[in-house]
């Protein structure tokens, strides 16, 4: 139990954006779910299916054991990005989490590859899936994990980009990208 009245006795909401399916698994726009996924292998935990919220989760605490261990839901939707909203809202208050105790993680354009930024509210920056979370919570008042995935080069179309998968190239520095989220 906790002894300051400050804090809050419910979980914190960890949640990694990004598509459903093997198509889109190791695309640039699932960085946020990769992140998550290997959030839960690192406290020995796998995602499992939470059918009332169309997403997969994971409980689990963070610090030492006993009374002074932090509770984390970790969670990706099981819809597409565009449709985040709804199994976030509903996670919210599954677990009754409070806007103030929600983390999301989220592929960044507008950082280089290998970048993470921590940001507390804001707008959605043109992501729908920030956008989807943004309008099913009334506001933005959520802290975000932004991951940098760097700008298409040339004239390639953006919404294309992100939906191709990182080079064999990138690879290292993304895995030390997602290493750092966690």
């Amino acid at each position: 139990r906790r002894t300051d009245p400050g804090l809050s006795d419910s979980p914190w909401l960890v949640v990694g954006l990004g598509n459903p399916g093997p198509q889109y698994a190791a695309t640039r726009h699932n960085i946020g779910a990769m992140a998550v996924e290997l959030f839960a292998s690192s406290l020995s935990g796998a995602l499992s299916t939470n059918r009332r919220c169309r997403a997969e989760v994971f409980e689990g605490r963070l610090g030492p054991l006993g009374h002074g261990a932090t509770r984390v839901v970790l969670a990706r939707s099981r819809g597409f990005m565009n449709e985040s909203g709804g199994p976030v809202a509903c996670l919210m208050d599954f677990f009754k989490v409070p806007a103030e105790q929600l983390v999301v993680l989220h592929d960044e354009l507008d950082l280089p590859l290998g970048a993470l930024r921590i940001k507390a509210g804001g707008g959605d920056n043109g992501h729908n899936g920030l956008r989807s979370i943004r309008r099913s919570l009334d506001g933005g008042e959520f802290h975000r994990i932004r991951l940098g995935i760097g700008r298409p080069p040339g004239r390639q179309d953006p919404a294309e980009f992100v939906l191709r998968p990182f080079t064999s190239s990138e690879r290292s520095e993304v895995d030390l990208l997602l290493s750092d989220a966690v």
